[in-house]
């Protein structure tokens, strides 16, 4: 299912543990590390479609996760032509996606790359919630960075402090050590 403009609409998962960090997940026999991802089915909400991707590739049931906030609007990457499968060439551009950040309140054993017959991921590790972008395939880096400090804002769920109760938690825009670096805005 494309939308008018060529994009397939899709959902992006950042799972994070009680330290913040990040469910790291390699693909089945390549050497590369992404977030869990799904397209989303007609009918299904963006949500539904997370529960469903969390599920299938990650083995977590939503009694395992606590949705901590999303992005506000799709999120777009493009795929580059080569890339393309043959019967989708001229219509197919890329992904919109939904990008959800949600916190394992389960335990670690919980989660299962097998829960599926076809399993997405033959490796994890947590990582720290900075993900270096050079270990992500060059087409989505922008939509990683642009995610990745859009959800930042819901990692602190409660305010600790009296200033914080009063005037809100500040959170940085960029990681720390990242000045004008890849995280910072062009």
């Amino acid at each position: 299912m494309l939308d008018r403009d060529g994009y397939r609409p899709n959902v992006a998962i950042v799972i994070v543990n009680t330290r913040n960090q990040v469910f790291w997940g390699k693909r089945i026999r390549e050497h590369s590390w992404q977030f869990p991802q799904g397209g989303i089915n007609p009918g299904e909400t963006p949500e539904q479609a997370m529960f469903r991707e969390l599920q299938e590739e990650v083995g977590l049931m939503p009694q395992h996760v606590k949705i901590l906030g999303r992005t506000r609007d799709w999120l777009r990457y493009e795929v580059p032509h080569n890339w393309v499968r043959r019967e989708w060439r001229g219509s197919y551009r890329g992904q919109k996606q939904i990008w959800y950040l949600i916190r394992l309140v389960g335990r670690d054993t919980d989660v299962s790359l097998r829960a599926s017959d076809h399993p997405e991921f033959d490796a994890w590790r947590w990582h720290d919630y900075w993900i270096p972008l050079d270990s992500v395939i060059e087409f989505k880096r922008d939509v990683y960075k642009n995610a990745l400090t859009e959800l930042s804002r819901f990692l602190h769920q409660r305010p600790h402090t009296r200033k914080e109760r009063l005037f809100g938690i500040q959170h940085s825009l960029a990681p720390p050590g990242d000045p004008g670096g890849a995280y910072s805005s062009d």
